[in-house]
């Protein structure tokens, strides 16, 4: 063999060596990004190259067809000798292969043009056209996004409208110039647009008001900013004009606004009987004074996520959380984050039974508040069936009442074990013994946050992700020497 050849062999068996097996690319992290951008049953598959990403209309297996190439790229060549081996077993009977899967209709050209031709065409019609008319061959598009659009907001929205009867999402993010003939114009021209996410836009009230009168009942998801215009917003949804959402999120900008927002709760029950998220993040926000001779209102029946988390002092009570969860029996996620006047015994008398996250972290603000030094346990014994995760990070809780609090996963009904499999107790006072007993008895557990706990040993106070990370914990507990008394 000539040495040139030798060296090109010798090569390529060095890059066939590296190249990773057809199975470990499928598991890959760009087969989460195939998913996410371009998701099975959506009408369109994904071309990509170094420096673009296209997402094209039609049903043909893209990705299949790109992961088989690579497949026969990664396959090694034989040893040498191999040739000669192969021959003298050509007398044995081949395997039984299964047979080939039916092909599917033909894919068209944009699956059998190469993609670096693809590139070059839809590159040469976005520069003699524009993005914009681009856009328009999306007919089956169902999610749209827009980030930082500061100018041609209004065109490319009315050419959604002309060509993408088929949106569902809109989400405007960081956008200027949204008027409400554009928002309007969408809803009449998308009977299936039912979500509008528009965080850190300037937006006017009037826009979103008209926007959500005129989609009406088939309103199911809505993310706001709060500002000055928020108050008028929420008074349509008061309002009973979407008597269907499900999903109201209301967050403040990288600007904080430090107006607290009045709530009036037991208006916005009324108003959206059928909500199942509601999140006010980072907000100073209140509960509107019932009044004395006020009835009680009906409560949020489907609500399953409450999200109250914030970094700011937080006005969050037991008598406001009461409000808002009264009639609330199947909620499953609860976060008060920051929210250091509701109380341990606030929480167990709330009607939801089968709570599976509980967060109650005091982050950055521990040093100045009183804390509450026992009632752990009232929250875990309530819950420790159910719980996955729990945090108790910041809280001032004994170590005899955390020892107690933590012993309630030692001992479920029913014999099974705990659910619990993430656990957050940064800054607190748990001790070694109490760490190890909980350890043992949550096999699933998979994370464990022991930073800043004073009564651990040194080297232990850090977080631990996975199972042989909290393994490894509580080997070193039942090993290091008891601390002095």
């Amino acid at each position: 063999m000539a040495p040139g050849r030798a060296r090109r062999v010798r090569s390529a068996r060095r890059r066939v060596q590296g190249a990773p097996p057809a199975g470990e690319r499928a598991r890959s992290a760009e087969d989460w990004w195939w998913d996410r951008l371009a998701p099975s049953g959506s009408g369109f598959h994904l071309l990509q190259a170094d420096s673009m990403l296209l997402l094209l209309p039609g049903a043909g297996p893209a990705r299949a067809r790109a992961h088989r190439r690579a497949a026969r790229r990664a396959q090694p060549l034989p040893p040498p000798g191999a040739r000669a081996a192969g021959a003298k077993a050509r007398h044995r009977p081949a395997p039984t292969t299964a047979p080939a899967p039916p092909q599917g209709p033909d894919s068209g050209w944009g699956d059998r043009i190469p993609l670096e031709i693809l590139l070059q065409i839809f590159g040469l019609l976005v520069a003699a056209d524009g993005p914009m008319p681009f856009l328009g061959r999306f007919s089956l598009l169902q999610r749209l996004t827009l980030i930082h659009w500061k100018s041609q907001v209004h065109p490319v929205l009315k050419l959604v409208s002309e060509s993408c009867p088929r949106l569902t999402f809109l989400k405007l993010s960081d956008c200027h110039g949204v008027s409400s003939d554009t928002l309007v114009m969408l809803a009449r021209a998308c009977p299936q647009l039912h979500s509008l996410d528009l965080q850190h836009s300037m937006v006017e009230s009037t826009a979103v008001v008209n926007f959500l009168e005129e989609v009406g009942p088939r309103m199911r998801k809505l993310w706001l900013t709060y500002g000055s215009q928020t108050t008028a917003i929420l008074g349509a949804l008061l309002g009973s004009c979407c008597p269907q959402l499900q999903l109201l999120e209301v967050s403040t900008g990288i600007h904080r606004n430090n107006t607290p927002l009045q709530l009036p709760v037991e208006a916005l029950q009324r108003g959206c009987p059928q909500l199942q998220v509601l999140r006010l993040l980072n907000l100073i926000w209140l509960p509107k004074p019932s009044g004395r001779a006020a009835t009680p209102g009906p409560g949020f029946p489907r609500l399953e996520e409450l999200c109250l988390a914030g970094s700011t002092c937080s006005f969050v009570s037991n008598e406001a959380l009461s409000r808002l969860l009264r009639g609330s029996p199947g909620l499953r996620l609860l976060d008060l984050r920051g929210c250091a006047r509701v109380t341990p015994v606030g929480l167990h008398d709330l009607p939801c039974q089968e709570l599976e996250q509980l967060y109650l972290g005091l982050y950055g603000m521990s040093d100045r508040l009183t804390l509450a030094k026992e009632g752990s346990p009232l929250l875990t014994h309530k819950w420790c069936h159910t719980l996955r995760e729990l945090d108790l990070s910041g809280q001032g809780f004994s170590e005899k009442d955390l020892e107690q609090a933590l012993a309630a996963f030692s001992g479920t009904p029913g014999g099974s074990p705990p659910a619990l499999c993430s656990l957050n107790l940064r800054g607190t006072r748990v001790t070694p013994s109490t760490v190890s007993s909980v350890i043992s008895s949550c096999p699933g557990l998979l994370y464990l946050n022991l930073e800043s706990c004073r009564c651990l040993p040194r080297g232990l106070k850090r977080a631990y992700r996975g199972p042989e990370e909290v393994q490894w914990c509580l080997e070193q507990l039942l090993t290091c020497p008891p601390s002095p008394s």
